[in-house]
Order: structure tokens, then sequence, then C-alpha cells
């Protein structure tokens, strides 16, 4: 009998490719990039445009000096250029955005073997290495073009933490606040994090539960209780629907098993609620996505299932 000759595992196979799936983020992120052009003007453009070239840049460079095979062709280093611009504000020096993403890239993705090995989401590893490193420029904002509000120079979330002032939930949603580029508008976030879903990109597991644990714990810790407005705010201020749709959600830092995503996205809240209650920022977002990052190992040791019929390990002498 002729022998028969089977390829190793995965057997499924997807027409999806790497390259698909980063532009289909890309596209998802357009709305607000855009958006965040018309809102804070030229410097905007300028940030957007200098994070994804030398994102790129990086790439190309280091995979010619180690004779690694070119990998700019998948999209990823445009991915992280971009999303990294989206968490920058666009007073940031242009100097700083640059080096910014050759962080991202070369210390944070490249060094560790590139895209698939990197043990942080890497826009969001640059974000905070710039946060610690230039952390006056890191939170100076503008005031939105669209608004006229007296708050112009402030997030809403420093508003809300300063006690000082109300905020306008319509002008969160549409944009017209303070911010970095691409987190004001809540409903242009939501348009992208629709359009992954559709495609298939992302599943609603991992910022479903980011969602919902953070504003329980926001309930409970607070000191608001159920003050929707006050709620409502917190979910649309800052960087959390950008970091809760498209940079949890990274495959590479997450986790891959089910229970492992639902495990995942709780951390990701918790520690977002308690950087914003009991931090010194009114943020918190980046460094909990981060740390729960490290923690993705051992989330997936304790939650992967076993293999159809291994019972578990009896006990010894009993």
């Amino acid at each position: 009998m002729s022998a028969i000759h089977v390829s190793s595992s995965p057997h499924v196979r997807s027409k999806d490719t790497t390259s698909k799936i980063m532009l289909i983020v890309i596209i998802a992120l357009l709305p607000s990039a855009v958006f965040g052009i018309v809102n804070f003007g030229l410097s905007a453009l300028l940030l957007i445009v200098l994070c994804v070239g030398s994102a790129v840049a990086s790439e190309w460079l280091f995979n010619k000096i180690t004779k690694r095979r070119q990998t700019i062709g998948d999209l990823s280093a445009v991915v992280t250029g971009l999303l990294l611009a989206m968490n920058l504000p666009p007073t940031l020096p242009w100097w700083e955005a640059i080096l910014g993403s050759v962080f991202a890239i070369v210390i944070v993705k490249c060094l560790f073997g590139g895209l698939g090995q990197n043990f942080m989401n890497p826009a969001l590893g640059a974000r905070c290495f710039l946060i610690v490193a230039f952390a006056a420029d890191m939170t100076k904002f503008s005031g939105s073009n669209l608004s006229v509000d007296t708050f112009t120079g402030a997030t809403p979330l420093a508003i809300l933490r300063s006690g000082d002032g109300s905020v306008n939930l319509l002008d969160m949603l549409l944009g017209k606040t303070a911010g970095t580029i691409g987190e004001t508008s809540g409903l242009l976030i939501l348009i992208g994090a629709i359009i992954m879903l559709l495609f298939g990109v992302i599943d609603f597991v991992i910022p479903g539960f980011y969602l919902l644990s953070f504003v329980i714990f926001m309930l409970i810790f607070s000191g608001h209780g159920l003050d929707l407005n006050y709620l409502l705010a917190q979910v649309c201020g800052g960087g959390l629907l950008l970091g809760a749709f498209f940079m949890a959600t990274d495959y590479v830092t997450s986790p891959i098993t089910p229970l492992g995503k639902l495990l995942f996205g709780i951390c990701c809240g918790v520690l977002t609620g308690i950087f914003r209650c009991f931090g010194a920022n009114a943020e918190g977002v980046s460094f909990a996505i981060i740390l729960s990052n490290l923690l993705v190992p051992l989330i997936e040791k304790i939650t992967i299932p076993r293999a159809f019929g291994v019972k578990k390990e009896a006990k010894k002498n009993e």
C-alpha cells in the first residue's frame, strides 16, 4: 500500500493573509485619522506621515542590515506607525514622533524576532517610552479646531479629574475636544471597530469584557456611583475605545484561548480603572494594556484546554 503524505497541523486553511488583515485595520483607522487632520490641522498630518514613514523605513533598514527577508509588504509597520500617531498629541515635536516609531519597530518588534514575536504592542510600547522620556510634550494638548468650548486646552479626562467643569458627551462623540490625534471622536472609532468586526478581523470578546469590567470597576471605586454621564464620559474619553478595539485585540500580544481572551479583557479593564481612579494621571489605557500583555503567557498557561481524552493527573500515592 502506498504511503499517505499528510502535512503538519494546522489543517484549516484561510484566504486571509497578514497584509489583507493589516489593510482592513488601516481602512478602519482612516476615519479617525482623517478627522484628526481636520480637527488639529497640518501638524496632525505631519505626525501621521512621519510616524508611518519612519516605521516602514526602520523595518526596511533593520532587515537590510541584518540580511533578513524584507517584511514591509505585510503592512504591519504601517499599522504600527499609524497607531502610534493616533496616540500622540498634535503638538508633539516631529523628531520625538520619529524616535517613537524607531523605538516601536526596532526595539519592541524587530529585536524580538519581528512580527509574531514581540511581547507587547509596539505602538503602545513606543507611546509609554515617549511618556517616560518626554512627559511634558506628551501631556501638552491643543484644543480642537471645531470647538469653542472654554476648556479647549484640556482633555475631557483632565476636566473630570479636576472637578472644575463638566464635559459634553456629544462633543466627545463627535470629536470636538482636546486630546491625541486619533482618540477624540468616539463615534469614528466605533465605526472603525464595526468595520473590523464585520470583516472578522477581531471579535467582541476582548473589547467587550474590557469595557464591561472597566465600567463595573468605576461604578464601585470612582466615588461617582451610578452617574451615567460620568461613566459614559470615562468610556468615551481618552484612549479607552481606541485601545480596547485596536490595540488590546492585537493578535500577537493577546491570548488565543476563549477563556484567556475573557480574562485578558477583564485584566485590561480593571487595570485601566485602577490607573484612572488612583493613579497620578487621568489616563492609564496604554500602561494597562502593556501590563496585561506581559500576563498573556500566564493567562494562556492556565486557560489552555486539555486534549480530548486526557484526564487530570492522578494524585500521587493516595
